[in-house]
């Protein structure tokens, strides 16, 4: 917040154009940069479905997810198509140097090549920004991996099994309506099947966790969230040696150490995870989801907070939270602990 009220100052802006974001801590950096004296004006921006797409409004949306996708697709609400990209776009202002303003920074060849990492940003391919996220777009329905994405999605290594689009969507390099309209041209040309539905599925949980937050706001950052239970509990020397992956519970330790040698972890394992710390370790979740925002390169506060509030049964989730036997997930995902042998060490 200083430092745009800073770069404000220094090229005559007295305005900000920026995504409106319903969480709390957002929410207060713009009345901040309001009560500096500087006009912000906010759009709702990110979510596939425009909120006048909807068969209902936020404070009238289902509380359970599926009762929120079963009245969608009744309603068969569908988004709006992309904006075709602009022909031009303004050149950038001339900055002057801003005393005391640097911010660090490290090259490509500084950070760390995880080899192992099921996110490998150090690649070209896995490079931020909008063409890379267009080009993996484009190589994922090409190579037609939508067709097995329900079947594969369970994986816990390598850059194939899930579709990898949440950094890009996270960091809003790639639109989910632009996803959304790749995957109904891939459906055109190679039909429909399980797997591409659930792209579709998943695009409407992130939905769902956007829409949940304009509808209950900071209820859902009580420690009690949206229920009636006490407090949680918190170990601070187990959270401790979660957070280092040193639980001695082997599947929940490697994913603990690939999060925080790659930043990335993957779906299955951050409900693992998350589980482990909440029902086996008794640690409150709010400080597992502080310790994801810290460490997740596709950290995106919506979609964390929900399914941390969904694991630890404070939610909207009509099951009272959801354990995880680690031992019977490590037999299930990783039955001959090449996972787990893989993070050993880190």
């Amino acid at each position: 917040q200083d430092i745009l009220v800073r770069v404000a100052g220094a090229v005559g802006a007295t305005s900000i154009l920026c995504e409106a974001i319903a969480a709390p801590e957002e929410e207060g950096e713009i009345a901040a940069l309001r009560a500096s004296g500087i006009t912000v004006d906010t759009t709702w921006q990110s979510t596939l479905l425009s909120l006048d797409e909807l068969p209902f409004t936020p404070q009238r949306m289902p509380d359970v997810f599926t009762a929120f996708r079963h009245a969608l697709e009744r309603a068969e609400a569908l988004p709006t198509i992309p904006l075709p990209i602009p022909a031009r776009i303004p050149p950038l202002p001339n900055l002057p140097t801003l005393p005391d303003a640097a911010l660090p920074s490290a090259s490509l060849a500084e950070l760390r090549q995880e080899t192992r990492s099921s996110f490998p940003y150090h690649l070209a391919a896995f490079f931020g920004g909008a063409s890379a996220a267009n080009a993996h777009l484009d190589q994922y329905f090409a190579r037609k991996l939508a067709h097995t994405y329900k079947a594969t999605r369970n994986g816990l290594s390598g850059t194939d099994y899930s579709s990898k689009f949440s950094p890009w969507l996270a960091s809003g390099a790639l639109s989910p309506r632009t996803a959304y309209a790749a995957l109904k041209r891939f459906e055109a040309e190679h039909g429909a099947n399980d797997g591409s539905y659930w792209l579709w599925f998943e695009l409407l949980w992130r939905d769902y966790f956007r829409i949940l937050h304009l509808k209950h706001g900071k209820k859902l950052y009580r420690a009690r969230g949206l229920s009636s239970q006490a407090g949680p509990a918190h170990d601070p020397d187990a959270f401790a040696r979660w957070c280092e992956g040193k639980t001695g519970e082997p599947l929940i330790d490697a994913g603990m150490r690939e999060l925080a040698a790659t930043g990335y972890l993957s779906n299955r394992l951050r409900q693992n995870v998350a589980s482990y710390l909440i029902y086996d370790l008794g640690c409150d979740w709010r400080a597992g989801a502080a310790w994801f925002e810290a460490q997740l390169i596709d950290y995106d506060v919506y979609s964390n907070q929900g399914n941390w509030l969904y694991i630890a049964g404070r939610g909207t989730d009509p099951r009272d939270g959801r354990r995880f036997n680690p031992q019977k997930q490590a037999r299930d995902y990783d039955p001959k602990g090449a996972y787990q042998t893989l993070w050993a060490n880190a």
